[in-house]
């Protein structure tokens, strides 16, 4: 095991506030000699600074094959990913001719600044992308059931919340209220999980530089980090639910790629995921899409964070200093310094696995 001073040197790349981590990432892929692309949204941040997605393009500039690595659709989680991500641009991975690396720095800005999982409208950005011909209206029939409680219509307090939860779960199954909770929803604008009621700023600006950047491209590898499902400090990949995974590309992520629709007991199927648009701007053909999901703690626990901070969010002052926000960021982004080290551990190596992977495509072509 690495002494206390080596995990506190290797969790160096983790950020205290979007501020500095935009600062960080900006200087750092300056350094590195990458193109840097910043989209700005209108809404701002706690000290009402500006909010942009940053993007870092190193390498070929029509590449014919890109990794994209993409961090914090949902705000808060941004902490980890955008640590990775510091350390790509640190280390960044050996590029041949002909390829690149996109590194996407905090898709949902707002909810980074703000220590929320949702963006300036309470949109769930990885709920947001919806296809041709589905409309922004539906939930679950249950999520009407567990709104009361999971949405409860006052600022934060105790109320036995995960008590009456595990009723709930009890009456009606833990398997069905997850899914519930957790799909997707289009009814409940104030609810967690708001898929919203069209394609939000962020997306659009995001698949609009997608287009003018990347369309060009013969195959992309996504990559999108998150954090609050699984086991602690453990590191989940998602393929693509009923897609076929690449050949060789769960040996080269360094892990098994989950299908939830094959095994839906590691998650959940979503609507409007990230992957959905990337696919849609790109082609299904082009674009391989994998989350990568780090384990905090309980499913509940972090539930439990969520539904406060929300609460805090409509029924409070939405000071970003209050206990519930912190206790969120601790959720989904804890402080230990051996979580840390294993995010950017894994979260590097996975990115460098999915650079070598594409390099090896290009080979079997030649």
């Amino acid at each position: 095991m690495p002494s206390d001073a080596a995990v506190s040197q290797l969790d160096r790349h983790f950020s205290p506030d979007y501020a500095t981590a935009r600062e960080r990432f900006r200087r750092a892929a300056a350094a590195a000699g990458a193109q840097i692309d910043s989209l700005a949204l209108s809404a701002r941040g706690p000290a009402d600074e500006p909010l942009t997605i940053d993007i870092a393009w190193l390498g070929a500039a029509h590449a014919r094959r890109v990794l994209l690595h993409t961090s914090g659709i949902h705000g808060v989680e941004a902490y980890a990913g955008s640590a990775v991500q510091l350390a790509l641009l640190d280390q960044p991975p050996e590029l041949s001719a002909g390829n690149a690396l996109a590194l996407v720095h905090v898709l949902n800005p707002y909810g980074m600044a703000w220590l929320r999982r949702a963006n300036e409208a309470n949109v769930d950005l990885n709920r947001n992308f919806l296809g041709t011909g589905e409309t922004w209206s539906g939930a679950p029939p249950l999520y009407a059931t567990l709104d009361p409680l999971l949405n409860a219509k006052a600022p934060p307090r105790p109320d036995a919340f995960l008590l009456r939860m595990l009723m709930l779960a009890s009456r009606h199954g833990y398997r069905p209220v997850k899914q519930a909770i957790a799909q997707g929803q289009y009814d409940f604008p104030r609810g967690l999980f708001y898929g919203g009621a069209q394609l939000e700023a962020g997306p659009r600006l995001f698949l609009d530089w997608l287009e003018r950047r990347v369309s060009t491209a013969k195959t992309v590898l996504a990559i999108d980090v998150h954090t609050g499902l699984g086991r602690w400090a453990r590191d989940t990949l998602f393929a693509e639910p009923g897609r076929d995974t690449p050949q060789g590309l769960a040996a080269a992520l360094g892990s098994a790629l989950v299908d939830t629709h094959v095994d839906p007991s590691a998650a959940y199927p979503i609507h409007g995921a990230l992957a959905q648009g990337i696919r849609a701007t790109l082609g299904a053909r082009v674009a391989h899409c994998v989350l990568q999901e780090f384990g905090t703690y309980s499913i509940l626990k972090v539930i439990s964070a969520l539904r406060d901070e929300n609460r805090w969010h409509f029924y409070g002052t939405r000071d970003p200093r209050h206990p519930v926000k912190i206790a969120l960021q601790e959720a989904l982004c804890p402080a230990s310094p051996s979580w840390r080290n294993r995010v950017v551990a894994r979260g590097t190596a996975a990115a460098r696995g999915g650079m070598k992977w594409l390099t090896q495509q290009e080979r079997d072509d030649l």
